[in-house]
Formats: C-alpha cells, structure tokens, sequence
C-alpha cells in the first residue's frame, strides 16, 4: 500500500509478538474479527527467527489494515463512494517502524478512526447488552472506517439516516440543519466532494430522470421553460431548489439546496427526494457558510433581489454525504435511527467466521 520505498522489516521478539497476540484478541472491542493465531502460538514457542518474523509481520500488517480499513468485502462496500485516503498509507513500514521502536500498542491504536463518534460507538459497544443494538453499533463503527481518518479541521457531514447536517469547524461541532434526503426508491448516494461556493436564486436543470417520470409535462406557470434541449425552471417561489443551493460539483448531480415544501421539515422520517438533500433554513445556513466572505444581511439582499448569483466561499470545505444508523447524541449516549434504504445487513458481523491468516 503506498508507492515509498519498503523498508527493511525489523525482526520479533518473542514479548512483542505476545503482546500482539494480545491486540489480536482485543480487536473485537472494535467490533472486528479475530484473526487466527495458531501459527503464531507455534512460532512463538519456537523462539525468535525468520519464522515468527514471517507470521508476526503478516498477522500484524492484517489487523493493522482491518483497523485502517475495516474487514468488509468489496460486496459489503458496494455503494460506498466516500473515497478512503487512508488506503495511501504504507502499513508495511509503519508496522516495521512499530517493531523497531517498541510502540506497537501505540501505532495500532492509532489506525482507529479519529472522529469523536467513533470514540462514542466504541464505548457505548463495550457496555451494550442487547445483541440487536450491539451489532447496529458495530456495523456503524465498521463504517467509520471506510472513511478517511481526516475529515478536515472544517467539513459538512449529511448524515441521511439522521435526516441531519452537521458543520464542523476547527474540529468541533458548530452546529447542525434538519434535512430531507432522498426516497428509499430513489436514495441519497454516499460520496464525498468539495463546497466552493452557494448559488442563490437557482435555475433548476431538471434531470433526464425525472423528465422521463414526468412523461415531459411542464407547467409554464410553475416557471418551467424549454431551450437548448432541456427543461429547465426559472427562480421563483415555486422554483424546486427553493433560493439556495450548494457549488459542490459530483458525478451524481446530488446538490443541498433550499425547498418550497418547507412542512416536510416537520416529519420525523424525512426521505421524499430523488436523491438531492433539501436543507432547512437555507439562507441562514447559507449566511454560516459565507461567513468571512459576506455577511447575512447581503446574502438575505442578495436573495430578495431575485437575480441568480453565486457566492464563492473564502476557503472550499469537504462535504460527505453518509448514512450511518447509530450515532452520538450531544450528551454522549447512542441514538439509533431505522435504515431507511435497507443497508445495515449487508455488513459482515465481528462474529461471523473469518478465513485464517496464512502467512
């Protein structure tokens, strides 16, 4: 993994190799499979050498990368178009590293998500009783780990089975939007990209998709228009990316934007799109965005005025689009929410049998 120069594998000792025995039985606290250790058994009790060099370094470059990683298939992943940077990472010279400089504990420890809801999942998983809520927790930890450990000091993350938007500034949770994503027929992707900008007052580009759910039939009067082969729809009250919507640029053409249909907001399940993410108080949120960049009263001008415009941000911020069934209330307990698109079960179990590592 990663294109450096590999290093020269330290050799084991025989406590090291103990103690990874032990981090191996502990990976279930992170809701991980346990890996198989009988070679390791035997080429422990036969002493340091190449053979407890062999098993060693390939039992702990595979528990090194379930804890980077996460121990799905790509089956498991499929849908998942978050891309995971921590992929880049060169485990092989890190686990060398470990070895030479007798920090193992501490390199493993540090292949864990960094994000406080991991932190939170992982505590609440250790206490929680109930098989069905423990296996929703560790499915969601699983998660974590298809994301970069990073997220960036500023990000937006849309959680769609929360039905929530949470920025995060400086790394700390600043504040959070209700949201309605997508229909469990039409759902919101998982994918991440970059905000650069909010344009208010949008023209709406409607989709093929829904020209052809629609059978092509536009009212003139909702400020539909057709030019250029395509239908498109004027700003306006009626206009259904309401005034606001974000420059976040995907191959999915899945925006956050404003709505008309604001009592929607008031539901506590709230999957009605085709797949975009309408956010709740979109000028307010937009003003949060720009802030340093333009103030809320020229963002509210702006948007009075009724003319088309876009606002770049002072600096683009990550967004991910996500879906993750358990989550940290602001006190630190566990929420869960249903899974609205059906996603959870296809998640391999720490439990289930998993084939032994052959060195």
């Amino acid at each position: 993994m990663g294109s450096a120069p590999q290093a020269q594998a330290a050799s084991w000792r025989v406590d090291q190799a103990q103690q990874l025995q032990r981090l191996i039985a502990a990976a279930g606290d992170d809701a991980l499979r346990v890996l198989e250790t009988s070679e390791l058994e035997i080429a422990v009790r036969q002493g340091p050498g190449p053979a407890l060099d062999r098993v060693a370094n390939a039992l702990a470059m595979r528990l090194a990368g379930m804890h980077l990683l996460g121990h799905s298939s790509a089956s498991q992943k499929a849908g998942w178009q978050i891309v995971d940077t921590d992929a880049q990472i060169d485990l092989e010279a890190g686990v060398s590293q470990a070895i030479a400089t007798d920090s193992l504990m501490t390199f493993m420890t540090a292949l864990r998500p960094a994000h406080s809801d991991y932190a939170a999942l992982r505590t609440a998983y250790a206490s929680e009783s109930a098989p069905d809520r423990k296996a929703v927790i560790g499915r969601n930890m699983e998660r974590w780990r298809w994301m970069p450990r990073s997220l960036g000091a500023d990000h937006l993350l849309i959680n769609a089975a929360f039905f929530e938007a949470r920025l995060t500034r400086q790394g700390k949770a600043d504040r959070t939007w209700r949201v309605i994503v997508g229909k469990t027929s039409t759902p919101t992707p998982v994918f991440a990209t970059q905000i650069t900008g909010v344009n208010l007052n949008p023209y709406w580009n409607i989709p093929a998709s829904i020209v052809r759910e629609k059978g092509g039939r536009f009212s003139a009067s909702q400020g539909y228009v057709y030019a250029n082969g395509r239908w498109r729809q004027k700003p306006g009250p009626l206009n259904a990316l309401g005034q606001m919507k974000l420059v976040m640029p995907n191959p999915y053409s899945v925006y956050v934007h404003d709505t008309p249909s604001k009592q929607l907001f008031s539901k506590d399940t709230r999957a009605f799109s085709h797949g975009c993410v309408r956010i709740d108080d979109a000028a307010g949120f937009a003003a949060v965005l720009l802030e340093g960049s333009k103030t809320s009263d020229e963002v509210a001008s702006a948007i009075k005025a009724g003319q088309t415009v876009t606002f770049d941000l002072v600096r683009p911020i990550p967004i991910y689009l996500a879906y993750f069934t358990a989550a940290p209330a602001p006190d630190g307990t566990i929420t869960f929410r249903p899974d609205i698109y059906r996603r959870d079960g296809k998640i391999a179990l720490a439990s289930n049998p998993v084939e032994a590592c052959r060195a």
